[in-house]
């Protein structure tokens, strides 16, 4: 069953158009008791109507029938409710199917469509704000990749870099009579030269938000010296870390990241009001639809725990109950994927946040 393994990659890939009936299945979920006693009989009775779905409808040929129940149940024993987030997600088409657990919660439903429900996927990827910290000191340098949820040390790319020092006391003394400070020696420097370059490679890869921690000292060096830690979000003048491990680290960059969202959530705001003063702004649904259909959204905020089934009347889209006959059962999905298609950016913020702008809207190109 799948984590944290979220990267644009992977959700490109479950973004690409399947031979119906791409069929997800939703499930929020529990991690501890009493809460999680109910899971796994909410978790059948989804499935048994995903079932129900697929044998009632005459769109699926018996052959896709038989092998989307034969997914679904490969699924079923693939879940591992015991060690549940907040919410499960299934995927399941002709000769494929997936298992997500997320740390971010979901309404419980089952679509039906030509591809997976995946705006779950990207709000939690991007909720989660994907981001690095690199931790500094002399000897050491550390990579970790972190998320809302979880901080683990990244070991791959060079890192982590490790320094041998000198002996201060004893070959340097004998031949300057004193020691130096160790962020002005030249193995040093050098050292922390090769860890730019190797976290270099690493944003060339996988971009993200970057904070480094260190001594003052430290951070004034890898400046000095260096060129992609200049990219970074934040740099935190805090010792001690070179030798931490993930859990310490996260506590010490926990109040960083945090006034970082917030800060991204009023930027948008800003963003937001400044459009609407130049009639640059969808609002609703509706209009979003519209801005995002014609290639003209270049931003899309939506509100995380947003969903709104539809029936398209007019060229107009019109909210409706969801499963019945010509309904679009998430739409919020759809403006999603296809904003993400036209290269536009979207940015979840919490629920509330969008209120007054019917809970989505976009900035457009023009």
């Amino acid at each position: 069953m799948h984590a944290a393994e979220l990267t644009p990659a992977v959700l490109a890939e479950l973004r690409r158009p399947r031979r119906y009936p791409a069929v997800s299945v939703l499930l929020p979920t529990h991690r501890s008791e009493p809460d999680n006693t109910q899971d796994p009989v909410r978790l059948r009775n989804l499935i048994a109507e995903a079932k129900n779905r697929l044998h009632a409808d005459e769109a699926v040929s018996r052959a896709d029938r038989l092998d989307v129940v034969e997914q679904l149940d490969r699924a079923l024993r693939e879940v591992d409710l015991v060690h549940a987030e907040d919410a499960l997600v299934i995927f399941a088409a002709p000769g494929e199917h997936q298992v997500w657990s997320l740390p971010r919660t979901v309404a419980a439903r089952v679509v039906f469509s030509e591809t997976f429900l995946t705006r779950n996927l990207v709000s939690s990827y991007t909720a989660g704000a994907p981001y690095w910290v690199l931790t500094v000191a002399a000897d050491r340098v550390a990579l970790f990749g972190g998320t809302a949820s979880r901080l683990v040390e990244h070991t791959g790319g060079a890192f982590p870099l490790d320094q041998v020092g000198p002996d201060w006391d004893v070959e340097r003394k004998e031949r300057i009579g004193d020691v130096p400070s160790t962020f002005r020696d030249e193995e040093t420097r050098r050292f922390l030269r090769d860890a730019d370059t190797a976290l270099a490679a690493v944003l060339e890869a996988d971009a993200r938000p970057l904070y480094v921690l260190g001594e003052a000292a430290a951070l004034a060096l890898l400046d000095e010296v260096g060129t992609a830690v200049k990219r970074a979000s934040a740099q935190v003048a805090r010792g001690g870390l070179g030798h931490a491990s993930a859990a310490a680290v996260a506590e010490a960059v926990r109040p960083t990241v945090a006034r970082q969202e917030q800060q991204a959530v009023a930027e948008l705001h800003a963003r937001l009001d400044s459009a609407q003063s130049v009639k640059s702004l969808a609002a609703g649904i509706d209009e979003v639809w519209q801005s995002v259909s014609e290639g003209r959204a270049a931003l899309v905020a939506v509100e995380e725990d947003y969903w709104e089934p539809v029936r398209v009347t007019d060229s107009h889209l019109v909210p409706t109950d969801a499963g019945g006959p010509d309904v679009r059962d998430d739409m919020v999905d759809e403006i999603v994927e296809r904003a993400l298609d036209t290269g536009a950016k979207v940015q979840f913020v919490p629920a509330g946040e969008l209120a007054g702008r019917g809970r989505i809207a976009a900035v457009l190109r023009y």
